[in-house]
């Protein structure tokens, strides 16, 4: 378990990504075909049996525009993807300048393997989570929200982005956009065909009356079955995908920070806070926590915490808190969210008021003249950056 980019596991999300690639123009060739019975079953009264060949031909001819729209579908999504995630989420890079503490925590884990530095977003949330997204080495983005941020001390924010470069690393971040957009293609070809299905159905009354066997009816019942299993595979191969995957992540974090407490401790204080609002429950399948579950643990796409700690208290030698109770957010809190969690005032996690008065930027030195106070003159403080105040350089 405790092996940092296992070469088995990556090959075999390599191998995985390709079949899910070819299962999404399978679906879709499946909804085309569906699509081209309802549509005889529509317009035509004659057998079962004619019906299916008739719509077989419909399909010879559709397939290649199926395959061309299912290629571009992908493209858009390769290209456009991180975009779309960010206008969901509202997430936003950050630079050294805008948050010196999260950066250079992040930077020094890159450095300490030799791994190419992802893009950093922070998204305003007070829930605790982080996720990792992008489809290559120029894409690939870490972000999290400034509730986690506020909340979780230097080590275990080393511990969650040690986690989501485990992914990165692993290629399971690749695999999750993968079974993203199969899921957002076969929903929309499904409620495609529907809306034809309706329209047709409704805008030219009376072709039902007509019709004097069951043969029409046959059609559309298979088809409706088609599309039904179709999309529910869509889903199925999302919840498919390995939950081991964070198991790995989780052991790939203390690999690289050689603190298993930390990766604990940060478990047990986003265990039930990383609801994401407004977000698709994609999004929230790439997370670090998913708290959205299912029929127990069937339908969930994440391990629970329980299991996870248990894991690394199992093969990690970590210790094992037991649930942690966090106090609820002061106005303190609100006032340092408000200015951002790399302002001057210590957050939670943090060192306390008296040693933060005491005591200069941990990732900076202050400038000549400048004093240790958070209170200092306006002079020694540069103008603020869109995550809040920020010492100049």
């Amino acid at each position: 378990m405790a092996a940092y980019g296992l070469y088995s596991h990556i090959q075999s999300n390599r191998r995985r990504s390709l079949i899910l690639l070819v299962g999404l123009f399978f679906l879709v060739y499946v909804l085309v075909y569906a699509g081209a019975l309802v549509a005889e079953g529509l317009s035509l009264d004659a057998d079962l049996n004619t019906l299916m060949q008739l719509a077989w031909i419909d399909f010879l001819q559709a397939a290649p525009y199926a395959t061309i729209g299912a290629a571009l579908w992908v493209a858009i999504a390769y290209f456009f993807h991180q975009s779309m995630i960010d206008a969901l989420t509202g997430g936003q890079e950050v630079k050294r300048g805008d948050a010196p503490r999260l950066y250079n925590i992040l930077e020094n884990l890159c450095i300490s393997r030799g791994i190419a530095m992802p893009k950093l977003k922070v998204m305003d949330s007070e829930a605790l989570n982080a996720f990792a997204t992008g489809m290559n080495p120029k894409q690939y983005s870490i972000t999290v929200t400034t509730g986690l941020l506020n909340r979780l001390d230097d080590a275990e924010i080393e511990s969650v982005l040690g986690h989501e470069l485990t992914h990165i690393r692993n290629g399971d971040v690749r695999m999750m956009v993968i079974a993203v957009i199969i899921a957002g293609a076969v929903a929309f070809f499904v409620e495609l065909i529907f809306r034809l299905w309706f329209y047709n159905s409704f805008g030219f009354g009376g072709s039902r009356s007509q019709r004097r066997d069951g043969g029409a009816g046959l059609a559309i019942l298979i088809a409706i079955a088609l599309l039904v299993v179709a999309y529910v595979l869509s889903f199925v191969i999302r919840l498919a995908l390995s939950r081991s995957r964070e198991f790995l992540a989780d052991a790939g974090s203390v690999e690289l920070t050689h603190n298993p407490n930390a990766m604990i401790s940060a478990l047990r204080k986003i265990e039930g806070r990383g609801e994401l609002q407004r977000t698709t429950s994609a999004v929230m399948e790439m997370c670090i926590d998913n708290p959205r579950e299912g029929f127990g643990e069937l339908f969930d796409t994440h391990p629970s915490v329980d299991s996870r700690v248990a894991a690394l208290v199992k093969f990690a030698g970590g210790h094992d808190p037991g649930p942690i109770a966090l106090p609820p957010q002061s106005d303190e809190d609100d006032e340092q969210a408000a200015a951002g969690p790399w302002g001057a005032e210590s957050g939670p996690g943090r060192a306390s008021d008296d040693e933060a008065s005491n005591a200069p930027e941990p990732w900076s030195e202050p400038s000549p003249g400048q004093s240790s106070q958070p209170s200092s003159a306006p002079s020694s403080v540069s103008a603020p950056g869109p995550w809040g105040p920020h010492r100049g350089s």
